[in-house]
């Protein structure tokens, strides 16, 4: 029986290349940093290596904890760059929106899938803090009460594609694997961790594919959106 249906953020509930969005994202928050002299360049690579750090996250602390440590490690003698940071998260960072492929209202999806009673998560990686992520869903049309649960850096200790991030999922919902369906655009952070984790299933949303391997991905149910929904009710239905 499924009883819960998580979503992907990026290149799946919002329509943009991941490349697009870090180049805009990253020369936005360079800019709110500068005058505390911080130096582009190495902001980025400690953003970078910052993210590096949470990925290989062994669950022993918080992803945000993780990536601070790395970022002001790498910062040593300039203002520390959380409160610009924070108020970069409500403000310039909706900027980034501009690289949207085309405006979307992602409200019906997820109103179709709880019309049946199921359970919506929104289980993008947790690199962002909590209120990054709602800017995020704005975007998309949707807010925090769309969602039974969020993932972000201050809640989570594990990253895709690290399979222990879905199973932290199910265990704080109280659900199985074997309940959940993960629908998503990257092939090895959402298909196959997603699987190795034991979830009933998965789709795929190839428009904005992200599949840095090259991997066959043929295996798994794939299309729109809407084809998405039409997948998770014939499963409700068997």
């Amino acid at each position: 029986m499924i009883t819960t249906v998580m979503f992907d953020l990026d290149g799946t509930l919002l329509p943009f290349k991941q490349e697009d969005f870090v180049k805009a994202y990253f020369g936005e928050l360079c800019k709110k940093l500068a005058p505390l002299g911080y130096e582009p360049k190495h902001t980025v690579d400690s953003i970078w290596a910052g993210t590096r750090a949470m990925i290989k996250n062994d669950g022993s602390r918080l992803n945000a904890d993780v990536f601070w440590d790395v970022f002001r490690s790498m910062n040593e003698g300039i203002p520390d760059a959380k409160p610009l940071c924070d108020e970069f998260y409500t403000n310039e960072f909706n900027r980034a929106r501009s690289i949207l492929q085309y405006e979307v209202d992602r409200r019906p999806v997820i109103e179709a899938l709880k019309s049946k009673g199921l359970r919506i998560v929104l289980a993008t990686n947790p690199m962002f803090p909590r209120d990054g992520m709602v800017s995020r869903m704005g975007w998309a049309g949707l807010g925090p009460d769309d969602f039974e649960h969020v993932t972000d850096y201050e809640n989570s200790r594990f990253c895709k594609p690290d399979p222990r991030y879905f199973l932290a999922i199910t265990e704080k919902l109280g659900v199985t694997p074997e309940e959940c369906v993960m629908i998503g655009n990257n092939v090895p952070e959402d298909m196959q961790a997603a699987s190795k984790a034991g979830f009933r299933s998965v789709f795929l949303l190839p428009e904005f594919i992200e599949n840095p391997q090259n991997e066959d991905y043929s295996m798994y149910p794939q299309g729109t959106l809407d084809n998405a929904v039409e997948y998770i009710i014939k499963l409700l239905e068997k």
